[in-house]
């Protein structure tokens, strides 16, 4: 054996100790979580009156085709990450959701992780700095049984894991499952993918987990997410707080599709993050299609702007 190389056999996890979710300190509670107004009368001469030039022109081209879009049955994807849950959006997703304008949601695994806790201690997000010196970080029991569970039954219903979790939650009775984006994604019947990172994700540290269950539950939910890319055409796409993986999933699912023959050149993409970043720049802006749109803010304001800007806008297009 050449000195100084060493051989390493996979960790066992099986000795890992985990706690119950409800004993954990969280960060996030629903009791923060926004709540939203009814469409605001003269709210869209609001609108109007901003400057037509940069950011205010690039956001009201997102609402007219947000609008148009859905006046013509097309779709309004939300693709999202972790942050969007945890700076207590989801009532507003869902309302847009409740409303037929957001018509499918693709997420990250992060996402769908918050989502659920949300959905069952109405409580997410641990403090990382405190609980990765001990090792503690991320071993809550409650939110691994969630996903083998779920997981395994994404694969044997064929249904991935998005619609397996939402199932879940709504079967278990989760006492938040108002707040949860998948929840009312499988109420509702709206395509709501999980698109997992293996050994990205918390769940991943758990022994009990299973990897081959976790990767073809996200499979099946990319293939289905890739039939809602395939029928873009005239939609709009939104790319929300997520900076690696679901601008990523998007060039795939869009270039599947176009292999596939299905026309998907004239629809309009959007990238709603704090900070603009280089795969939601190209991945989302400039390489899939000649109509796209940074709008650079905190979500805790722009989604709330972005739905009141719609719906004064749609009411708008009634008394027409």
């Amino acid at each position: 054996m050449v000195k100084g190389k060493t051989s390493y056999k996979p960790i066992d996890l099986s000795k890992l100790k985990t706690y119950s979710i409800k004993d954990r300190k969280n960060l996030v509670s629903v009791r923060q979580f926004a709540t939203f107004a009814p469409p605001i009368k003269g709210f869209g001469k609001f609108i109007n009156s901003l400057p037509k030039v940069l950011a205010a022109t690039s956001f009201n081209k997102v609402v007219e085709a947000i609008v148009k879009a859905r006046k013509r049955d097309r779709p309004v994807v939300i693709a999202l990450g972790g942050h969007v849950v945890k700076c207590g959006l989801s009532p507003v997703i869902v309302d847009l959701m409740e409303r037929g304008i957001v018509t499918a949601l693709a997420m990250n695994s992060a996402a769908a992780i918050h989502d659920y806790e949300i959905s069952l201690i109405g409580e997410t997000s641990e403090d990382v700095s405190c609980s990765i010196k001990d090792g503690s970080f991320g071993m809550v029991k409650e939110t691994a049984e969630a996903f083998r569970v779920a997981s395994a039954i994404g694969v044997s219903d064929n249904i991935g894991l998005g619609r397996a979790l939402g199932n879940k939650i709504l079967h278990d009775k989760n006492k938040f499952k108002q707040f949860s984006l998948l929840a009312n994604g499988a109420k509702l019947n709206i395509p709501t993918t999980v698109h997992v990172a293996i050994g990205a994700d918390t769940i991943d540290m758990h022994p009990n987990v299973s990897g081959k269950d976790r990767g073809e539950s996200s499979l099946i939910d990319f293939k289905i997410l890739t039939s809602v890319v395939a029928n873009l055409e005239g939609g709009v796409w939104i790319n929300m707080g997520s900076a690696v993986i679901m601008p990523e999933v998007f060039l795939k699912a869009i270039t599947i599709a176009r292999n596939l023959g299905n026309k998907v050149e004239n629809f309009v993409t959007v990238n709603m993050d704090m900070i603009q970043h280089y795969r939601t720049q190209t991945n989302v802006i400039k390489r899939p299609t000649s109509l796209g749109y940074a709008i650079t803010g905190h979500h805790e304001l722009m989604l709330p702007l972005l739905r009141m800007a719609i719906l004064s806008a749609m009411n708008a297009e009634k008394t027409k």
